[in-house]
C-alpha cells in the first residue's frame, strides 16, 4: 500500500521546485492533494500531470502572505478531501539581498512576510484541521542560511527560515498532545528556476561555485529534497517532532 494512502496534503509553493516534485511525490504516494501557488496556468499543468499518473489533485491560487489563500486551502481540503492529514508550508521567496545598511525595511517586510509571516497563517487555520483529524504532520522548508552558515547579504532571509526552526520548535511541543507532528526541512543548494545558478547571466562558474560548497560536490534535484519531505509526512517518522532536519549535502560541515 501507499504509504500516504488515504491522506490529504497541503503544498504551498506547488508550481515548480521543491513543492512541485513534492506534489507529485505526495499524489503517486497515494495523498490527494491540494496545491497552492501564484501562478495559475503552472497549478493547472501540475493537475493535468498528477491525474495522467492516476493521482488526485486540486489547485487553488493565490499569496500565501495573504490569510484568506490559508483559510481557502483548508477549506478546500476539508469540502473536497473530507480533511486534512499534511501540510507543507514550503513557499518563500530570498527576497531582497544587500548589506544591511542598503537593505530597504520594504523588502525586509516582505521578506519576513513571505517566508516566516505565511507559515504562521498556513498553520494557524491548518492545526484546527488535523486536530479535527485526530493528528497530522506540519512541514517547514527553512535553510542552512541563518542556521549553519551564514551568507552576506541575506539577513532578511536567513532572519525568517531561522525564525521558521523556532516556529517548529514552539509548535512541536504545544501540538504533541493532539498527535500533531511538526518538523522542518533545511536544503541545501538545489537545482530549481529560482536557484542563483539558474538566473539570468550566471554562467558555469557560479554552478561551480555553489556546487564546491557541498561535501557531496553537487546541488540536490528537487526530486531528492521531496523524498525527505515525504519522510516527514509519512508513519516512518512517527517520533519525530521539533527537528530542523538537514538535507544539505553537507554545505553545513564542508571546508573545502
Amino acid at each position: 500500500m501507499s504509504v500516504l494512502h488515504n491522506k490529504v496534503a497541503i503544498v504551498t509553493g506547488a508550481s515548480s521546485g521543491i513543492g512541485r516534485a513534492t506534489a507529485r511525490l505526495f499524489a503517486a504516494e497515494g495523498a490527494r492533494v491540494v496545491l497552492s501557488g501564484r501562478r495559475r496556468a503552472e497549478l493547472d499543468s501540475l493537475v493535468a500531470e498528477i491525474e495522467a499518473e492516476g493521482g488526485t489533485a486540486v489547485a487553488v491560487d493565490g499569496d500565501v502572505r495573504d490569510e484568506a489563500h490559508a483559510k481557502s486551502l483548508v477549506a478546500t481540503a476539508v469540502d473536497r478531501f473530507g480533511g486534512l492529514d499534511i501540510a507543507f508550508n514550503n513557499a518563500g521567496s530570498t527576497g531582497e539581498m544587500a548589506p544591511i545598511v542598503d537593505l530597504t525595511p520594504a523588502g525586509w517586510r516582505e521578506t519576513i512576510d513571505t517566508n516566516l509571516t505565511s507559515a504562521f497563517l498556513g498553520a494557524r487555520y491548518q492545526v484546527p484541521a488535523m486536530v479535527a483529524r485526530g493528528g497530522g504532520s506540519l512541514i517547514f522548508t527553512s535553510t542552512f542560511v541563518g542556521y549553519s552558515a551564514g551568507m552576506p547579504g541575506m539577513s532578511a532571509y536567513a532572519a525568517a527560515k531561522a525564525g521558521l526552526v523556532g516556529l517548529t520548535q514552539v509548535l512541536a511541543a504545544e501540538l504533541g498532545m493532539s498527535r500533531i507532528r511538526v518538523n522542518a526541512i533545511l536544503p541545501g543548494g538545489t537545482d530549481t528556476p529560482a536557484s542563483v545558478t539558474n538566473a539570468p547571466g550566471a554562467g558555469p562558474e557560479v554552478l561551480a561555485f555553489v556546487e564546491g560548497l557541498h561535501a557531496l560536490k553537487r546541488m540536490a534535484r528537487p526530486e531528492e529534497i521531496a523524498r525527505s519531505v515525504l519522510h516527514l509526512a509519512s508513519d516512518a517518522s512517527s517520533f519525530m517532532t521539533g527537528t530542523a532536519m538537514l538535507v544539505d549535502g553537507g554545505v553545513s560541515i564542508s571546508r573545502g
